[in-house]
């Protein structure tokens, strides 16, 4: 198995994902979206052992991933009792806002790259993804156990965020002012939910004491480079044995690019439901749909103008609110997301992924 290089805009060739920013950005999707065939060596013509390369940046990754996922739970918890406040708005905003960075990159520099239907794409496709499979595989590990009326504000919120898309995709862009619009309402819901957060943590004479802000800052930001650098690595990996496979690059950007950038997250929530954080594992899920639809998409509009393709609206959109509209259902009706629910998310993003890429 060979590993694809593409060529950049000096004539030299090299593996994709060098730079850390450029690393997030469909490599040779973004490199050629018209897929030129120049843009990709053939498999034979590359060195015989560079497809053991692509296994070992995947068992990487993986690792980043665990650790990462790990690490970022671990200083989450120690700060919300440090200074009591609940686990589930550290879940909505330092967790689900840390693990969309790689989200960010990528809607950011396919942008930038003029492939919009990428920086769309991701964002929705994400959201889909975190909904679908990322709680349908931690329903599947641990039942996911979430109580409180601060569900409904959150929900509430990803709800109107995803239905206020369907207007701005109906304009055929968003542009920079919806940009700002966006940006504007994510600042909101960040000083809302900050105020209305009054929860008190109750303490396990079993947990022992938190570690130190200082140090439970360094485990949060340690787990965030190691849950992107694992990203970063297993998508590296992934795409070159899919391309090695002659896998399409429109599948390779409705799998592997979607679901990698959602990794971190995936990640995240699993650690979270083995160590018996529920609020963490579900708070880090909505913070991130939040995140996605405000910040990202916001974010990226207001850097470029980005044209919406009429697929988003007439087909991933409507998917992504009856998804949004699922998790918001069982979150407010069910005391548990048991693992014969988590199944079933699974089954219809298996659906939802044959059914796009025809």
């Amino acid at each position: 198995m060979g590993r694809s290089v593409a060529t950049n805009a000096h004539g030299t060739q090299g593996r994709f994902g060098p730079p850390f920013v450029a690393e997030f950005n469909l490599p040779l999707i973004l490199q050629c979206p018209q897929r030129r065939h120049s843009c990709v060596q053939r498999a034979d013509e590359l060195p015989s052992g560079a497809g053991n390369v692509d296994y070992l940046y995947i068992i990487a990754g993986l690792v980043g991933l665990f650790f990462g996922g790990e690490a970022l739970v671990r200083g989450s918890v120690d700060i919300a009792r440090r200074m009591a406040i609940s686990p589930l708005l550290i879940g909505l905003t330092v967790v689900g806002f840390g693990t969309s960075t790689p989200e960010l990159l990528v809607s950011v520099d396919a942008a930038w790259r003029g492939v919009p239907d990428i920086a769309i794409g991701n964002v929705i496709g994400s959201n889909i993804a975190n909904i679908l499979l990322i709680v349908g595989v931690t329903a599947l590990v641990w039942p996911i156990t979430v109580t409180g009326a601060t569900l409904r504000r959150d929900t509430g919120v990803m709800m109107a965020a995803a239905l206020v898309l369907v207007a701005i995709f109906a304009t055929g862009q968003v542009g920079r002012g919806w940009g700002v619009a966006l940006v504007a309402g994510l600042i909101g819901y960040l000083t809302w939910a900050y105020r209305q957060s009054a929860e008190p943590v109750s303490e396990d004479a079993a947990q022992g004491a938190p570690a130190s802000l200082t140090v439970s800052a360094m485990w949060v930001v340690g787990g965030l480079v190691a849950l992107m650098f694992g990203a970063r690595f297993l998508v590296d990996g992934a795409v070159s044995i899919a391309r090695g496979y002659g896998i399409s690059e429109a599948f390779i950007g409705l799998t592997i690019v979607a679901i990698g950038t959602s990794l971190p997250e995936l990640a995240t929530s699993l650690i979270a439901a083995l160590r018996r954080q529920s609020e963490i594992a579900i708070g880090n899920i909505i913070g991130s749909n939040i995140f996605n639809l405000l910040g990202i998409l916001g974010v990226t509009a207001m850097i470029t103008p980005i044209p919406v393709a009429s697929r988003f609206l007439s087909f991933d959109l409507p998917i992504m609110i009856a998804a949004s509209a699922l998790i918001t259902a069982l979150l407010l009706t069910r005391p548990v997301i048991g693992r014969g629910i988590g199944l079933a998310m699974l089954v219809g993003y298996v659906a939802y992924v044959w059914t796009a890429q025809g």
